[in-house]
């Protein structure tokens, strides 16, 4: 499984709104309106998550959600992060 680094790593994230490259993972913070808001969109990304086996590291507090994305059985940010961050941002939509 081939892992990016973040010169590599700046093509795909040309596509993604907002997602950097932070230590070795992809990230993005996301705000909503309320708690209720950022709450709903962290189920319906669950739902996705479960059904790649691939699961974020995030942090919610009110209405601010940060997702973060590597591959730890890879070591690294791999097509499977970015794949899931695309499909996230299609949620967001």
């Amino acid at each position: 499984m081939t892992t990016y680094n973040s010169d590599s790593a700046k093509e795909k994230l040309a596509s993604l709104k907002e997602w950097k490259f932070l230590d070795n993972a992809i990230e993005k913070q996301f705000v909503f309106k309320n708690f209720q808001e950022a709450i709903g969109f962290m189920v319906r990304v669950s739902f996705i998550c479960e059904s790649k086996n691939h699961h974020p590291e995030w942090t919610n507090v009110y209405n601010k959600l940060l997702i973060r994305l590597s591959t730890h059985d890879a070591g690294g940010v791999t097509d499977k992060d970015f794949n899931l961050a695309g499909e996230i941002e299609n949620l967001k939509q």
